[in-house]
């Protein structure tokens, strides 16, 4: 079983993405959703709060784990990579990795939570890998709860994006890495707003291909993740607007279980 944990809803884009690259493996997932945003914590709560769901998730079994929250990555990992001894993946170095790779592409854009921009960590692993490129990074802490709310396709939604979007675009980037996994949800709306030319990188899909290639050179672990069991999605607090939202990442009918940790 795959282990994915977010601190709400947006980490089912990068569970979708892996049920998608990996068929066969079933995922075990959880959104801290009575805790969510991690975006405008401390990053001692957020590596707190990451902690135990990590821990939460290898008690359901689970062999490798997937950190789908960008502030989490952003503070968290190297304390989980101490603390457990399994395989884990963020959703920051795909991403990284997936842009920089990119032909022609000199200024780098990022949008993100504050946490994860304050973090300065895409800015500095862009540069360890190509000190050329420029990079230029926007804070949008509505875009969660936008997000949270159902709003996907609103006026006013349309309108924030613009706005964050704006300094971004008059610096010409050439490559926007959307650095929250709620954003994905917006990218339509994001793209029409940076411009046609930018190429948007999702980083659930960049995780999700990562993950697939990892287990490629590890087929006994990949044996053993493919087990004849369903996959789970377990929140922290149940909402009517999270089941509506989870239906459509999905594109089908979930069942939540409410957990406590």
């Amino acid at each position: 079983m795959i282990g994915i944990f977010d601190s709400g809803i947006g980490g089912l884009t990068v569970a979708r993405e892996v049920m998608r690259a990996l068929p066969d493996c079933p995922v075990c997932y959880l959104g801290d959703t009575a805790r969510t945003p991690y975006g405008n914590k401390s990053p001692e709560t957020v590596t707190r709060f990451a902690l135990q769901d990590t821990e939460f998730l290898l008690d359901q079994g689970a062999r490798v784990i997937v950190v789908a929250c960008n502030s989490a990555s952003s503070t968290a990992v190297d304390t989980l990579r101490k603390t457990f001894d399994v395989p884990l993946f963020e959703v920051i170095t795909p991403a990284v990795e997936t842009a920089v790779s990119l032909p022609r592409v000199k200024n780098i854009g990022v949008i993100g939570t504050r946490a994860t921009v304050k973090s300065g960590i895409y800015e500095r692993m862009i540069k360890e890998r190509d000190e050329q490129k420029r990079v230029f990074q926007k804070e949008c802490p509505l875009l969660v709860p936008l997000v949270e709310e159902g709003w996907l396709d609103k006026p006013e939604t349309r309108m924030i994006v613009k706005k964050y979007l704006l300094p971004l675009k008059v610096r010409q980037v050439d490559a926007l890495i959307l650095g929250c996994t709620h954003y994905p949800l917006l990218r339509g709306i994001i793209q029409q707003k940076i411009g046609k030319r930018v190429k948007v990188i999702d980083s659930s899909q960049a995780l999700a291909q990562a993950l697939a290639a990892f287990l490629e050179q590890n087929p006994a672990l990949k044996r053993d993740l493919s087990r004849d069991v369903p996959s789970l999605i377990h929140v922290t607090d149940v909402t009517e607007q999270f089941q509506t939202i989870a239906q459509r990442i999905l594109r089908k009918n979930v069942t939540l279980t409410h957990v406590s940790l």
